[in-house]
């Protein structure tokens, strides 16, 4: 019989599989989880982490949601922003500037000439002041939260949990995850810091302290 080099190279596969050690044990993932931490206690967490990762915090009532966004917009000179299409338009209605619903036909380059976005989020972790966004439809696309230079992000104080396992415990596995820790930010060969490399320049949280 002839042996041709397929034979050749699945022999020595099935040779070395029988050489291979056992299969490894179990990895025990005994992680700690279900901590919880009081309302004050994580805001002012949340809020510390942030702002010591250069984000723009704004705690406030759930009343005030589109009061506070359009100060945030108003004061950074954003006249033409982007929203994911199932963004609450209740959270728009004291902005005065254009408006454009996110789609898959809009461009990178057209997403670069929106002056900001605005997006909800999944779920936010305070021990470490990481915001998640799942790709719902009040978040978008990630394209959509890394493009614009500005990115305003709502997050209800009762979706942030204390840490890293509870978060994820929130998360749909099969949904795309963004993380974020503050602005876009990384360090030159002289370890100076740039901010807006590889997403927005500038963070601003806005904190729904009884949502």
């Amino acid at each position: 019989m002839t042996t041709t080099a397929r034979d050749t190279v699945l022999g020595r596969i099935r040779d070395a599989l029988a050489l291979a050690p056992a299969p490894g044990t179990a990895i025990p993932r005994a992680y700690r989880t279900g901590r919880s931490l009081p309302d004050d206690e994580r805001l002012a967490l949340l809020t510390d982490r942030l702002v010591d990762y250069k984000a723009q915090v704004h705690p406030c009532t759930a009343g005030r949601t589109a009061e506070v966004i359009a100060g945030i917009l108003r004061e950074r000179g954003a006249r033409r922003i982007g929203v994911p299409d199932g963004l609450d338009e209740r959270w728009l209605s004291a902005y005065d500037g254009e408006v454009q619903r996110d789609s898959a036909d809009v461009s990178a380059p057209g997403l670069d000439a929106l002056d900001g976005v605005v997006t909800a989020s999944a779920v936010s972790c305070a021990e470490t002041g990481t915001v998640f966004l799942d790709g719902s439809p009040d978040q978008g696309r990630r394209a959509l939260s890394l493009v614009p230079d500005l990115h305003v992000c709502v997050v209800d104080l009762s979706s942030v949990v204390a840490g890293v396992p509870e978060a994820v415990a929130r998360l749909v596995p099969e949904r795309p995850t963004t993380l974020i820790s503050g602005p876009s930010a990384t360090s030159d060969i002289e370890l100076e810091r740039v901010e807006g490399v590889h997403g927005p320049r500038t963070l601003a949280v806005v904190i729904r302290t009884d949502a």
